[in-house]
Parts: structure tokens; sequence; C-alpha cells
């Protein structure tokens, strides 16, 4: 097969080499030139994406594209080429506004019958401080773009108001939203769509956003996460299957997570992620025994009903470097720092490596990038504590100057978030 990756910063490195070893071709696009390093020396690249358009077209269904992200108004893009006759994976203009438009797509989930939590929509600050001064209490500032979240923590919403009253404006265009806080446990559900219905199993996922162990410190893209890809369907039937007609409607193709809370008071849907999530994609592939390359053309051809994968759990673990959770050239700090990894790790135990900003340079793997995000190293096991020990493991094996991860990754889920979780009867078939 033939794959062509569309994207800013190669956040699908490690599925891209995945591909490579399966045997398959593969180009990249990426149009950050402060990413150009990234697996520079281990796949080919190319400047331009649209020039590769008859290579690809040339291997039938056997050629597909595959979309990174949300930005730049991608998904229309990729409606586009689905209708010039284009193998397409990443998402959709719909999808795009999903994931973009945080107002709309509560309105969505509300649509389909799922409780959602107080919100209110936002293009002018002065507004907002209003609110905030008129009705306080706990929210959560989320902005539809620029801005990372806010949790407000105090219980009259000082916290909050002091952080949207000292923010530079975004200027006309700004869009964001004051939600409810809602305490809970934070449990995402996702599945890949084919444009006609979603691939069984469904996965289900707990997030590790906080910079810091004991979830301190600044909310990232990610730390690291659990996932499991058992007793997944009851959970997936309550909320994101729902979305099954609104998805094959919008032309959506790719893999979707609906980002959610529970709680004794039910399910409060926060967000999608419409697209490849980094570094779920890579902590799902230690759980998926479908290759990639079959999982793409069962979707590009809606052959496919159901994939394999393994029991249990998988335990994914964010090496980071400097300037993450920041990014160059904002923060000034060098790349190409040496990635060495334990030379008796055996072949399995590599399979559990999973490459994110590195590149080869002078036949030394190194840091690349413009992130910070290194790598992801996983561990699996039958139990949440099992997956835990392996990838800690794993990952004391990895030497990188610098290098930052947390050890408790699924720490909160085996003191008792799990349990809370099925005895909701959340977690059934």
């Amino acid at each position: 097969m033939r794959f062509l990756g569309i994207g800013d910063s190669c956040d699908l490195g490690a599925l891209y080499l995945r591909l490579l070893g399966e045997g398959h071709e593969v180009k990249v696009h990426v149009a950050n030139p402060l990413c150009h390093g990234t697996l520079a020396g281990m796949v080919p690249r190319v400047d331009d994406w649209k020039a590769e358009r008859d290579w690809l077209k040339a291997a039938g269904t056997d050629g597909v594209m595959l979309f990174e992200n949300v930005s730049g108004r991608r998904g229309a893009l990729q409606d586009q080429l689905r209708r010039d006759g284009f193998q397409v994976i990443g998402g959709s203009a719909y999808g795009d506004r999903l994931e973009n438009d945080r107002g709309y797509a509560q309105e969505v989930l509300r649509g389909i019958g799922l409780s959602v939590c107080p919100m209110k929509t936002f293009s002018d600050r002065a507004e907002a401080i209003a609110f905030l001064r008129q009705k306080p209490g706990r929210y959560v500032l989320k902005f539809n773009a620029a801005y990372e979240t806010y949790v407000g923590q105090l219980a009259d919403g000082r916290d909050v108001l002091a952080f949207l009253t000292g923010l530079p404006s975004q200027g006309e265009d700004e869009s964001f939203v004051l939600m409810d806080h809602v305490e809970g446990v934070e449990m995402g559900v996702g599945a890949y769509f084919d444009g006609e219905k979603f691939l069984k199993p469904a996965c289900l996922d707990w997030e590790h956003k906080r910079f810091f162990p004991g979830d301190l410190g600044e909310l990232t893209g990610e730390m690291g996460t659990i996932v499991t890809y058992e007793r997944t369907a009851r959970f997936h039937a309550l909320t994101l299957g729902r979305m099954e007609s609104l998805l094959r409607d919008g032309g959506y193709c790719g893999y979707i997570n609906l980002n959610t809370i529970v709680n004794e008071q039910g399910v409060w849907p926060l967000e999608f992620t419409c697209r490849f999530g980094y570094p779920g994609y890579a902590i799902l592939d230690s759980l998926q025994r479908t290759s990639w390359s079959a999982l793409f053309r069962g979707m590009v051809t809606r052959s496919m009903k159901r994939f394999e994968t393994h029991p249990g759990f998988s335990a994914g673990v964010v090496l980071s470097t400097p300037p993450f959770p920041y990014q160059r050239p904002e923060v000034d700090v060098p790349v190409g720092l040496p990635v060495i990894c334990d030379a008796a790790l055996t072949a399995d135990e590599r399979r559990h490596l999973h490459f994110g900003e590195v590149g080869m340079q002078n036949g030394q793997l190194v840091t690349s990038g413009a992130y910070g995000w290194t790598m992801v190293v996983t561990g699996i096991g039958t139990s949440i504590a099992d997956a835990q020990a392996h990838a800690n493991r794993l990952a004391g094996r990895i030497t990188i100057p610098n290098v930052r991860y947390r050890l408790d990754i699924g720490s909160r889920l085996i003191a008792g978030d799990f349990a809370r979780v099925e005895a909701l009867g959340m977690l059934a078939n």
C-alpha cells in the first residue's frame, strides 16, 4: 500500500514507522519548518504533498491519505479530496466544527439525548467578566483557539475571573466558553468510523494531562493514558455511538473520541477529538492485533466490521524534553540531544517504544521538533497496575538528557476511580 501523511509537525511518526515496517510505501509532508528534523533519515519527507497525488491515486484503494489535525480548514479539504476520488482518513469539515466550536458540539450532544453541563459561549471578554461577577461559581474556561483550558479551583470563581482578566486579548476573533465544573471521573470513549459505521470494538481511556505527578502543574496535551478495549460496548452505545448517523451525514472517516465526566448523576460529555489523538493512537497500537494497514484498508473500502485486539490494559507514558509543555521558538532550547535505548531491549520491548519528535543525525537517534514530545513508552497487562509497572520499567531503560515523565499514570484509577466507574455500571459488552 501507499500512504501520504499530511500535517504540521509529524504527529503520527510512530504510525508511519509501523507502516514502513510492514513493507508499505510512506511519504510525509511536514508543514512547520521547525519540525522538519522529525523522522529525518527515517521516513521520506515531501515539500509539496499535492505533487504526490498522482503517485497515490495510481495505487487505487491501496493509496491512502492520512491527515493529522483539524487546523487550516483541512476538514473541508478532505471532503473535497474524497469527492475527487481519493481515499482519505482523518476527519471532515463536520468533524472540524465538532472539535473547534465547543458551543456547537454541546448542542449536538444535547440533540442526541445526552446530559450536558450548563455552559455559556462568549466572544466578548467584558461580557464574560460581568457574567462571572453576577453568577459566581466554579467554572472551566475553554477557548475555541489559542489558549489552553483553565480548570477553576475556587467555588466562587475568583480564580477564573482573575485568570481571564489578566490574559492578553485575542482581538475580534476571541471565542471561549465557561462551563460549570462537574465532579467525577474523567473518561474518554473512542472508535474508528469508516464513513458509514463505527468499527468494533470501541476503546475507553483515562488521560493524565497535568505536567507533574499528583495531577499538579500545567495542563499539557497529555502526559500519559490508560486504555482498554474490554467491556467498552455499553459506554460507547450510551455516548459516542449515538453520533453514527450524524457522522455518516457529515462525511466523517477517521478516529473520533468523546471525553466525558462520569459520576453518580450520569455521564457529562465535555469535548470531541476529531482526529488521531497524540499520544492516544500510539498507546492503542500496543493493544491492536490487526495491523494499521489492514485497519486502514478496511476503513477506506468499508469492508471491516471488527478488528482484533489484545485483552487487558495499556499504560502509555509520555517522555518529554524541553521546551515541553511549551514550544519553540517561544522557548529557546536546543534539539539534537541523544536518545539512547538500552541495547539489551528485546524486539517485543522495542515494539512498545513509539517515537515522536526524534530523527537520525549522523547515525544517532536525537530529539527534534518544536514541542518536546520525544516518545511514548507503553506497557500492557491484565490489570492497570501490571500495565503501569511494565511501562515504568521500560521508561527507565531510555536515556535522554533532561527527560521528564510521570510514574503515576493510572494510580488514581488503581486507588479507586476504576472501581467507582465499575460500580456505576459503565463497563459492559
